[in-house]
């Protein structure tokens, strides 16, 4: 089997990884306009000097060259990238989001089902031990109905500050907004959870610290010669040089030394003031959905925070469920008949395979590479599963700037249109 690569990035990296050196699969071909990047890429796989390619463009003119392509590129490539992917006949495995654009999301699924392609998108909290596990325990019905879900991303102060002010993901004009970027996995769940489509969705948030006006005063426009760095949080020098080969100071660059580091935060974009870059995505936003079977969910997403962690309560009939993936555990209560009588409790942790977002990595590639040996086989996070994140997501974000709440079948028909 033979797959090819659109986007050497983190992700994309992690993925072909995966299928090259856990299951023997042959990248054949690599796209990625950083020079640095490919080279990697190309060392580390094999990859002929004819198949580097700077950009899709000439990827696709030497026509189908493998089984599958992995797209992993920015945000608002997905859609070109993957509808010449549909036509050249590739089945792909795509990097959420879809598109930052529903109607876009809407024409890949169609373009997929009109030619008989296979779209795996990669919602990998699907494949987590500990969401899976949740998902178990509410179909069984052991709890009776879901009535209400209060979710929370926690994206943590450092996370929203290296990737959503400084980083790829800043801006929603060049990559999305990050209730589509970083929470559609989270929409993602709460449909999946639910078991229902969404009916309507409010959101309000907006970007409440990251912008000039908090600035310490006497602080300049880069870390490295700001005369307060010392006494910020931010000061780009401590957030990176100590995680030096890790996330997310490997996200800088393939030079991973003392020297290598300091250069790319006099150079680069990470060692901007985090006041003073052109961010424009919210910080925090929280979102109420009324699904249509009647179940009810709170969201909310804060860069301000200490962990990095998903933490969710979700309140059934006959019971309710606590949860926080930090630890992977699950703690279940049955509800007694008064203040006196003993809590029936239980509490579970759940298994974590190697690999990362708890195991969900590697479970979703087995998933994905797995679908090959089966023409019948339809992957749990396929394309048609995961258009209705994205519209949740994107009707979150319609509400957050016009104030109104949205009705998600009129958004639907309008995306058909």
């Amino acid at each position: 089997m033979k797959f090819a690569l659109i986007g050497a990035g983190q992700r994309g990296m992690i993925y072909s990884e995966y299928a090259h050196f856990k299951k023997g699969i042959e990248i054949v071909a690599v796209v990625e306009p950083n020079q640095e990047r490919r080279e990697i890429a190309a060392s580390k796989f094999g990859i002929k000097p004819e198949r580097q390619y700077t950009n899709a463009e000439e990827f696709f003119q030497a026509g189908k060259l493998c089984d599958a392509v992995i797209i992993a590129s920015m945000d608002r490539d997905h859609f070109g990238q993957a509808m010449a992917a549909l036509r050249c006949g590739y089945d792909i495995l795509l990097e959420k989001p879809i598109s930052p654009d529903p109607k876009e999301c809407v024409q890949i699924s169609q373009e997929a089902g009109r030619l008989g392609r296979r779209i795996t998108v990669c919602h990998v909290l699907r494949y987590t031990n500990f969401f899976g596990t949740i998902k178990k325990i509410l179909d069984s019905g052991e709890l009776g109905r879901i009535v209400a879900i209060q979710h929370n991303e926690n994206v943590g102060s450092y996370h929203i500050a290296h990737s959503f002010v400084r980083g790829n993901w800043r801006r929603s004009d060049t990559s999305s907004p990050i209730i589509m970027q970083k929470s559609c996995h989270d929409m993602d769940i709460l449909a999946w959870f639910a078991g229902s489509e969404a009916k309507k969705v409010s959101s309000f948030g907006s970007l409440a610290h990251f912008k000039e006006e908090n600035a310490p005063a006497g602080s300049t426009a880069r870390c490295l010669d700001c005369p307060v760095a010392e006494n910020c949080r931010f000061n780009a020098v401590h957030a990176y040089l100590p995680m030096r080969g890790f996330w997310p100071a490997a996200v800088l660059g393939p030079d991973q030394s003392e020297e290598g580091i300091m250069e790319a935060l006099r150079t680069g974009p990470y060692g901007r003031c985090v006041y003073r870059c052109d961010n424009t995505v919210c910080d925090h936003q929280v979102t109420i959905i009324e699904f249509k079977n009647g179940v009810h969910a709170s969201f909310t997403l804060s860069g301000f925070t200490d962990r990095v962690c998903r933490t969710m309560k979700i309140m059934c009939e006959h019971g309710e469920i606590r949860a926080e993936d930090d630890g992977n555990q699950i703690e279940i209560t049955r509800f007694s008949a008064n203040a006196f009588e003993a809590v029936e409790k239980k509490v579970i942790r759940t298994a974590v395979p190697r690999g990362g977002h708890g195991g969900g990595d590697s479970l979703l590639m087995e998933d994905f590479i797995g679908n090959f040996e089966n023409d019948e086989a339809q992957s749990r996070t396929a394309i048609k599963n995961s258009i209705e994140s994205h519209i949740m997501a994107y009707a979150a974000e319609q509400s957050r700037v016009s104030g109104e709440t949205v009705d998600v079948d009129t958004l639907k028909e309008e995306l058909m249109k």
